[in-house]
């Protein structure tokens, strides 16, 4: 078999998806360097997610192609693998091993027009990641648990949360909670105006809107995305 049939690459929401051939780790590795290395303009800055099947891989084989890529400005996400060892291994090192589920379909978020304040629930027991400042275009958060930011999140800046989603300050970039699946996860902001938001597999793109801005969080009910006063606390 060729050493570039072995590589087969697919466009998804989170970035490309590599799929390695049954080839021994060694040569898979060099069939997708060398991939990288003649179209280095396509690749550069992705994100990338390997599919490598049932190769049973260790922290070694991760550590030293997760250096290549990152030498190419590539950031390996996720490794994905049928095998306990590679999964594993994976999650030792922060790798994501599951590739988030694609919504359907969008909504559009709906406001509630009662004005009792709701309170944020889902920050229970989980980890959660404190960020203590602005999050500027092209900065990017990725964090299993909770994310709560003090400060802006600025339009081109995306957080992506297993968990719940706080912000002491304005909403405008793109916001993703209950990443896992998680239907329970909220997002809460002093200003809500992403330019993009996801509640598990459920997106939204939020309405523009005029008036003083006022704090809101937004949950799912009822399959639906809603926005409704949020009194932080």
């Amino acid at each position: 078999m060729a050493e570039s049939s072995l590589v087969q690459i697919k466009g998804i929401r989170d970035g490309l998806l590599v799929s390695l051939g049954e080839a021994a780790w060694p040569v898979a590795q060099r069939a997708l360097l060398e991939r990288i290395e003649s179209q280095p303009e396509f690749f550069k800055g992705a994100r990338l997610s390997l599919d490598v099947g049932a190769q049973a891989l260790r922290a070694a084989d991760l550590t030293a192609l997760r250096d290549e890529l990152s030498e190419r400005g590539i950031t390996l996400w996720a490794v994905v693998s049928t095998s306990p060892v590679t999964e594993n291994t994976a999650q030792l090192l922060g790798l994501a091993t599951r590739l988030f589920k694609p919504s359907p379909q969008r909504q559009s978020l709906s406001r509630a027009s009662d004005r009792n304040v709701s309170p944020a629930k889902g920050l229970d027991d989980e980890t959660a990641l404190w960020v203590s400042k602005t999050l500027r275009s092209g900065t990017r958060i990725e964090y299993d648990g909770h994310v709560v930011v003090f400060g802006d999140v600025n339009p081109g800046a995306e957080i992506i949360a297993g968990g719940s989603v706080i912000v002491w300050g304005r909403l405008r970039g793109f916001v993703h909670a209950g990443a896992r699946g998680n239907r329970q996860a909220v997002v809460c902001a002093l200003d809500l105006s992403p330019t993009q938001l996801r509640v598990a597999d459920e997106i939204a793109i939020p309405p523009r809107r005029s008036g003083k801005p006022q704090p809101e969080v937004v949950r799912l009910k009822d399959g639906l995305l809603q926005a409704e006063p949020w009194q932080p606390s």
